[in-house]
This record gives C-alpha cells, structure tokens and sequence, in this order.
C-alpha cells in the first residue's frame, strides 16, 4: 500500500512541513538537570528527523522557573538553554524536518518538592487522591506567567525552531483555566466560556508580539477530559474555534483526557490505532486550519485514510515514533514488516518517565542511546542460544555491529514466551514484534536456526567468541501436595493449543501470566476462578492495562481470589487459606491451569564459560520472572560489550 497523501507536504503557518508524519512532544528524561538538551536528547530527536518524521515536536519544555514538573524536563525560562535547543534543532533541519516546541506549566501536576515553590492552578483542586492542593494563582503571577511563555517562545525562535505549541491539555496549568470542573475562579480568568480562554489567548498575544507575528503557533487541547463535568468534544470543538478565529492560531493539537484516564493519553495494546478519530473529525468540521491527531497509531494505513478524509491533516505517532523512528521511511520504501510496532506494553516508557529515568523500549532499548549502536572494533563469532525477544534482538543488535552471528532455538519456532504472549486479549500485536524482529535479525546477516539444541559438542564445534545465553525460564512448579497427580495444564501449554481445557477453569496464580490466561479463557465461554497469594490479583500489570482486564474480568462474571494460599490440589480444584487462618476450598472444575510464575533457565552457563572467552546471560535466564523490556535491554548490553 501506498501513502501519497500521508506524504505531501502541507503549510502550517509561515512553515511548510514535508509530510504528515508527526512526533508528538513526549517526555523522556533526557535532558540535562539544568533544562538543557543533552547529547542523548540531540541523538533521539535526529533519529526521528533522520527516519523521515516532517515534524518533530521537543516534549513539555518548561516556561516558568517554579513550575518544572521533573528533574529531567528542559527548560526555557532562561537564555543559558537556547544552545542546546539549536543543537537539536539543525540535528534535524540537517533532514529536512521541521521542528516544533511544546511550551508548558505543569499546574497541579507539578513537583513542588522539586522546584521549592507550591504547586498553581486556577482554582485550588487537587489533581488526584493523594496529590498536593495547588494553590489558586493571583491575578498578578498569571501575568507574570503569560510574559514567560512570550520570552520562551523568543528563545526557540532564537534557537531555530520553526513553532510552538501551547499545551492548553491532560490538567496542565492552561488546561485547568480552560475547564468549569477546575477553574471556580469569580475574576476576569473565571465565569463564562471567554473568561476562561482569556489566559490562552493572552499568551498567544505575548508570543506572537515577541515574535514578530511570523512564528507558527499551535495549541494541544483535550478533545475530552473523559471526566463528569470536565470539558466535551462539543467543549473542544467550541474551544478550537476559538483560538483559530479569536486568536488566530496556526494548528490544533488533539489528544485526550487529563491524568485521572491515562488509558486515553497513552493507550495499552488492548486499544486499537485511531480510536480518537471520531472526536478529532468533530473538531475538524469546525476549524480550517490544520489539526494533528494522535491516538495509538502504528503503522499508517489508517492514518492515510483520516488525512485523505480530510478528517485530520497530520497524524502523530507518539510512542509508534519511540519504537522505530524509521517508520516513514520504511513506509514510504514498502518496508513495513521491519517495523517494529509498539506494542502498547506501557513497560518502559511511561513508568520510566514518571520515575524521572531515561525511557526505554521493549521492542527498541536503543532509544536515547542511538549513538552507542556503533560498528564493534574487531568482528566476532557470536553464538547467541534462545529465539525470545531478547535473543532475537541480541542478534540484530550483533549483526549490525559487524559480528558473525548465529542464533539456535531448540524449538520449532521462534519468539519464546513472547510468541505464547501473543495469543491473550489484546496481544495479538505482540505477533508482529516477533516477525519484525526475525526478519531484522536475518537481513542483518544473523543464521536464525530453528530445531537446534545448543549442546556442548555444538558449541565446541561454532568456537564462538562470544555466547549470549537468552534461554528464558520455565513454568514454577511448587512441591505443593496433589500437584503432580491433579492433571494440570500450564498456561503456557494451554495458550498455545498443546492441551485442551474443560468448561469449567480454575487459574492458580494472578500475576500477569495468569490473568491474561484468564482473559484468553473467558472470552471463549469459558466459566473461570483465579486465585492468587497476594493480596492483589495482577499486581505486575500497568495501572493502565488493568483497567481494561478487570473491565473484562467484571463483564465475564470472573471468580477472583486474592490473598489465598494453596495448601492442596485436586482434579477439580484447590483447597486454600486466607491470611487470617480461614480455610476453603475451591472444587468443581473441570480443568486445573497452573499459572504461578517462573523459574530461570540458565543450565548452559557453565557449559558455555567453558567454551568462549565472553559469556551473557540475559532476560529471564538471569532473573525471572521478568519481562520484554528487561530481555531486550540486557541483550543491548551484551551486544555493545562484544
């Protein structure tokens, strides 16, 4: 399939962007500590420019010295910054993209333990359970504010950059001005729709006099706060009229919901590519100028369609551009089965950059360290044993690297429990990682051997120089009594078609193996019970993904059990104990699925140290239970360490 529309160039303002391909602005903990952009920042956003995006917009970089949300968030209130913003901004005019910068106060979801200073908002609402109450901010800081946003957008023109974008969303300082459910406030900033949009329109005003009016300016606004009382499309639409007409901004921004739904900002794999699009059309019948959606886009056939629509006219790929920043051009050249797709696992982006660390990728740990991905010293025989993520990656990441690489698999397939993940709800994409990453591996240069054990008669025979062992873990199977007679099936065993299950399941274990072993099960027809020690069922899966699993479980009647130890099995169920000493049991089912973790698989460590001068043990053969992000990023290390 072709994209001709999704690669026609389209104006924005004084600015011609190339394509309709867009990286949105999102946080990543890259920056220096000073609000600088460090040499990492520099190599992420050429990355994306260098894999044909048009616009590459800087995340949330901070306007006022007493709001900044992280230790990593750059910053513009000061011109010591300008630098390092037109470092990266000619990183990527170098590839012809265009560059855009999001200007930001974090409001009520600030950091005042960082910056010193109490958190501000219109109106003193709390963001959540468990959050400071900001304080309402006078009259007289908000003009101070307004100036800053002037004297920040000075600055990225002074740097380079191309445009600003206002983030007026997600319960951001602006946003709480903008909606009646947070802004109470009885001044001119408060009362009717235009009182509200006075602080918006205030600050387009100061940026566009300090800019000498030719700087492009957007706006970011929630289609929908996706919260009783918050703002509607019918809201955003009116919203977005208004600073197209009122205050004469260049583009909208869309996305969705304030912190309280982060499922709508960054949605899991169970959510499917464009599902903002029929609020991104509302609020395109009611503006001319272009308008960006975003909402879990991967690859762009859908995208091409809403352009060619004309229901949006740029499309971002948020966490899309994080897993491959090559998409456009692997769009444009017909190589899409190289993407590798995001996969929606929240693992290593969004908590990481809640933690204020570097983000990283399951599918990509190369992200923000793409100028370490460099050709090794001296080329080596690199046996790498075990067909996951994590080796499969190993093997790429040594063949790009110049290595001569090899990969055995002992089964007749390739993917590991990464492949078996795929089979749940909502996983299916996971299918897709797997393929990108063979076929990458292979055009690579690396032998992927499927139905060859790794022995050591093998490996004395390839003489490698080096052995990365990604041989993954096996099912936990606790001497717990009854066990070995009930006649159990592993969930593993289970998702993959090797054993048939009766009407009536109980899963033991609720992690996350055994919760989506639940899912896969109830979907079907199934009648399923989990039970589970902890005393909270999925406790290793994102807040985010757990919304939509226990949506699942509640819509199938699912029988769950937390905080129960199993002292018993059976053929037709368990008896347990509950932390205050009450026993029970749980009997009647018609099968058993064991789902109670995993154990390390590393048997070939010694046998490999006998072998090569370099020995890793990665992913869950180092530590289980463990997870994508962890394998692929071990195999990283390994690979820049041959």
């Amino acid at each position: 399939m072709k994209f001709p529309t999704m690669f026609s160039p389209i104006r924005i303002g004084t600015v011609t962007v190339p394509n309709r391909f867009v990286v949105p602005p999102m946080g990543n903990n890259f920056a220096n500590t000073d609000g600088t952009l460090s040499d990492r920042s520099l190599a992420y956003y050429q990355a994306r420019a260098k894999g044909g995006f048009g616009l590459i917009t800087i995340e949330s970089t901070v306007v006022y010295q007493e709001a900044k949300g992280g230790p990593r968030k750059p910053c513009l209130f000061s011109d010591e910054s300008v630098e390092s913003f037109r470092a990266v901004a000619d990183a990527c005019h170098a590839y012809g993209a265009k560059v855009s910068i999001q200007l930001q106060h974090a409001g009520p979801e600030g950091n005042s333990a960082l910056t010193g200073y109490p958190l501000k908002a219109a109106s003193a609402v709390p963001a959540a359970q468990g959050r400071e109450i900001p304080e309402a901010v006078s009259n007289e800081e908000i003009y101070r504010i307004i100036e800053c946003y002037g004297d920040a957008a000075r600055r990225a023109q002074e740097a380079g950059i191309d445009m600003v974008e206002v983030h007026c969303a997600h319960g951001y300082l602006v946003s709480t001005f903008i909606s009646q459910r947070t802004n109470h406030r009885t001044d001119e900033f408060g009362g009717c729709f235009e009182n509200r949009m006075r602080l918006p329109r205030l600050i387009i005003e100061n940026i566009r006099r300090k800019t000498g009016g030719n700087l492009p300016i957007l706006c970011r606004i929630n289609a929908s706060d996706e919260v009783e009382g918050g703002q509607t499309v019918q809201d955003a639409a009116a919203v977005a009229a208004y600073l197209e007409q009122e205050c004469g901004v260049d583009g909208i921004h869309v996305t969705r919901a304030v912190h309280l739904h982060d499922e709508f900002m960054w949605a899991p794999g169970i959510t499917h590519g464009g599902f903002n699009a029929d609020l991104v059309s509302e609020i395109k019948r009611a503006v001319s100028v272009p308008v960006i959606a975003v909402g879990r886009f991967t690859e762009p056939q859908y995208a091409e369609l809403l352009v060619k629509q004309g229901r949006a006219d740029l499309i971002a790929f948020g966490r899309q551009s994080i897993a491959d920043p090559e998409l456009p051009n692997k769009a444009r050249t017909g190589h899409l089965e190289e993407l590798s797709p995001c996969i929606g696992c929240l693992l290593g982006c969004v908590p990481n950059m809640f933690a204020g660390k570097p983000i990283t990728c399951a599918v990509n740990p190369c992200v923000g360290r793409e100028a370490e991905l460099k050709p090794a010293a001296q080329s080596k025989r690199v046996v790498v044993v075990g067909g996951g993520p994590g080796g499969l990656y190993a093997a790429w990441a040594c063949a790009v690297r110049g290595h001569q690489v090899i990969l055995l698999e002992k089964s007749g397939e390739l993917g590991g429990n990464f492949r078996i993940a795929s089979y749940p709800t909502g996983k299916g994409q996971l299918s897709d990682a797997i393929r990108s990453m063979i076929v990458r591996a292979e055009k690579a240069g690396a032998l992927l051997r499927v139905n060859t054990e790794a022995t050591e008669d093998m490996l004395r025979t390839l003489a490698p120089d080096a052995i990365i062992l990604a041989t993954g873990s096996n099912p936990l199977v606790l001497p717990i009594p009854g066990l070995d007679t009930c006649g159990y099936v592993t969930a593993q065993d289970m998702l993959e078609g090797k054993a048939p299950v009766g009407r009536k399941v109980l899963v033991v274990g609720g992690g996350m193996v055994g919760c989506e072993a639940v899912e896969f099960l109830a979907e079907r027809g199934h009648e399923v019970g989990i039970i589970e020690m902890k005393d909270v069922i999925a406790s290793d899966v994102t807040p985010e993904n757990r919304r939509y699993m226990f949506e699942n479980f509640r819509n199938h009647q699912v029988l769950l059990m937390p905080g129960a130890k199993v002292g018993q099995f059976y053929a037709d169920g368990v008896d347990y104990t509950l932390a205050d000493g009450t026993a029970g049991s749980l009997r009647g089912y018609d099968s058993v699925v064991l789902a109670m973790g995993s154990r390390s698989n590393a048997a070939l460590k010694e046998v490999a140290e006998a072998v090569a001068s370099q020995v890793f043990v990665i992913g869950e053969a180092a530590k289980a239970p463990g997870n994508a992000v962890l394998a692929t990023g071990d195999a990283l290390d390994a690979a820049l360490a041959i």
